[in-house]
């Protein structure tokens, strides 16, 4: 079964264009690494709520391996500005115990 990484960020209103923007622009390291399955930006819609950032990796240690990893460093090198994200949020780990696709 695969592992899921979840990320919730409160993103300040007129920040949420130029978030989505470096998505969408990255550098696209996470794909190239062992152990990556697939990764979803999921944008709110409703007031307050958190984008989600989901990443689907093979185990733990696959992703554990990205976080300690050099690509992991130069993904994240350029951050956006403090004043751009609200408090709460953070990351949630989760082994997939049963699912369905089409």
């Amino acid at each position: 079964m695969s592992f899921i990484v979840i990320n919730r960020v409160f993103v300040n209103s007129g920040y949420e264009a130029e978030f989505e923007r470096r998505f969408q622009q990255r550098a696209s390291e996470v794909d190239k690494q062992p152990g990556f399955k697939a990764m979803r930006v999921l944008r709110p819609q409703g007031n307050q709520a958190p984008y989600l950032v989901e990443t689907e990796w093979e185990d733990q240690d696959a992703f554990r391996a990205w976080v300690g990893s050099d690509d992991f460093k130069q993904a994240h090198a350029n951050p956006m500005p403090a004043e751009a994200f609200s408090e709460g949020g953070g990351l949630e780990q989760f082994e997939i115990v049963e699912g369905t696709q089409a």
